[in-house]
């Protein structure tokens, strides 16, 4: 069973030079500190080359630590072979609770898969061309594309669908639905932590902010077919469909009494 991670998680990231932008590396790494403490910042790559510049200057900044592998071969790719060697003695160490891998490359498939058979919960960070392989091996997986812009006042990000959009992206709709559902009781509400748990592990590239916004309840709620309640303290509830307008009945006629006493008649 893959471990949750939690504030303290011990995590190790490891980051493929060759395929990931430098402009991205401070909002990865606030993500990962949502998940724990990055123990271990290591990145990948061959140092003499000239097309690693950007990255060099964020090495220093941040504390990441440069492993250098050399390109013994044109066109081959010898960063995977050393970051795979690094994640395995680092698993075997027993010491992390987590890894973040950080590449677009399928490569690193069958690495993922075998830290989670370990018990080791693996998120991934990569591009949209990631291949779905890689996606799916991980416990959950991260565009980079969204720490490219930032959230409004509303909690929306510039790229966000509109309220048709997502009515008419049946697959994301159908999902939250299907999530409502195992995760609801008999009253047919579920606690919104419990459904984002289960789209995930289902989907691990499931993320609010693919969509524009920062998070699940404004997701949600934006899509207009489902009720969101933020009154119930930390724990946002949710349940499907619109809460239909209450029936107001027509206010009832009062006949009043009238308290004029008759006269009677004058006796004869």
């Amino acid at each position: 069973m893959t471990t949750s991670l939690e504030g303290n998680a011990q995590l190790a990231v490891l980051i493929d030079a060759d395929n990931a932008d430098s402009a991205i590396i401070e909002g990865l790494l606030a993500e990962v500190a949502k998940y724990g403490v990055a123990s271990v910042k290591r990145i990948y790559g061959d140092w003499t080359s000239t097309r690693l510049g950007k990255w060099k200057e964020t090495l220093l900044p941040h504390s990441i630590q440069p492993m250098q592998q050399f390109a013994y071969t044109s066109g081959k790719n010898a960063t995977d072979s050393a970051m795979i060697i690094d994640a395995m003695d680092l698993l075997h160490t027993g010491t992390f609770d987590g890894f973040c891998l950080v590449s677009s490359d399928s490569d690193f498939t069958r690495l993922a898969s075998r830290i989670r058979e370990s018990g080791k919960r693996v998120i991934g960070f990569g591009e949209r061309k990631t291949p779905e392989p890689f996606v799916k091996a991980c416990d959950q997986f991260i565009y980079n594309d969204i720490f490219r812009t930032e959230p409004d006042s509303g909690g929306r990000t510039s790229t966000r669908m509109s309220a048709g959009e997502l009515k008419q992206n049946t697959r994301l709709v159908n999902r939250i639905r299907a999530a409502i559902e195992a995760a609801s009781g008999e009253d047919g509400v579920a606690n919104l932590g419990a459904v984002g748990t289960i789209i995930v592990k289902q989907e691990p590239e499931f993320d609010p902010r693919n969509y524009g916004y920062a998070r699940l309840s404004d997701l949600v709620d934006a899509i207009g077919l489902f009720t969101v309640d933020r009154k119930s303290g930390k724990n946002v509830l949710v349940s499907d469909g619109r809460p239909s307008a209450p029936v107001v009945e027509p206010a009832k006629k009062t006949v009043r009494k009238s308290t004029r006493t008759r006269k009677s008649a004058p006796k004869a």
